[in-house]
């Protein structure tokens, strides 16, 4: 069995967030990377006052290089407009930077990442938070919470409200993949935008 190092000996020490991006590049902290296409890297402004972060790429994502360009991205970005939020503001991340997936076919099924692949990608999303140094942190989903806050934060408590930490302030609503695969996704969508501008502090 393979024992991987997790992603903290391919963090580079600079305060370059460009050399960090290239860097992760190259991680083999997991074993994610062997069927992924490649690395997605957080985007965005590179001293946002607001992250966001999601749980890993998708398949849009992982062809594409960046993160939320896919259909959970396209929601978030119709959300981010319902608010008057520009998402060139923003920095967009990931806990997980390679696409966990089974083949089904020609199909690939997304599968949430494994606690162990969430800790050994831990230090690339943990310098991002250094470099940008936010006021506020927004976990989308279970995954980006339990990064973020710790394996015992629970969305369904959390959800709308803000968490106050040494260095920003943390806000946690429900991934947007989860509205679009919602019953009633008119409903959920409400809801999540009610979430957003809680967090935001628009409401």
């Amino acid at each position: 069995m393979t024992v991987y190092p997790g992603a903290a000996e391919y963090v580079p020490d600079t305060d370059d967030l460009e050399a960090v991006r290239a860097a992760a590049g190259t991680c083999h902290g997991c074993d994610l990377y062997r069927d992924a296409t490649q690395t997605v890297f957080g985007a965005g402004a590179p001293h946002a006052r607001t992250v966001l972060v999601g749980e890993q790429p998708g398949n849009d994502e992982d062809l594409d290089g960046h993160p939320f360009v896919g259909p959970a991205g396209r929601l978030l970005d119709r959300a981010l407009d319902d608010l008057g939020v520009d998402r060139a503001a923003l920095y967009l991340t990931n806990a997980v930077k390679h696409f966990r997936f089974e083949r089904r076919g020609k199909r690939r099924i997304h599968q949430q990442p494994r606690r162990t692949e969430i800790v050994a990608c831990a230090p690339w999303l943990r310098t991002e938070l250094d470099l940008v140094a936010p006021d506020l942190v927004v976990c989308l989903g279970a995954i980006a919470t339990h990064a973020v806050l710790g394996p015992r934060a629970e969305v369904t408590e959390l959800r709308g409200h803000t968490v106050e930490l040494d260095d920003f302030r943390v806000g946690v609503t429900v991934h947007p993949s989860a509205v679009l695969r919602a019953p009633d996704r008119a409903r959920s969508y409400t809801e999540f935008v009610d979430d957003l501008a809680r967090v935001f502090e628009m409401r």
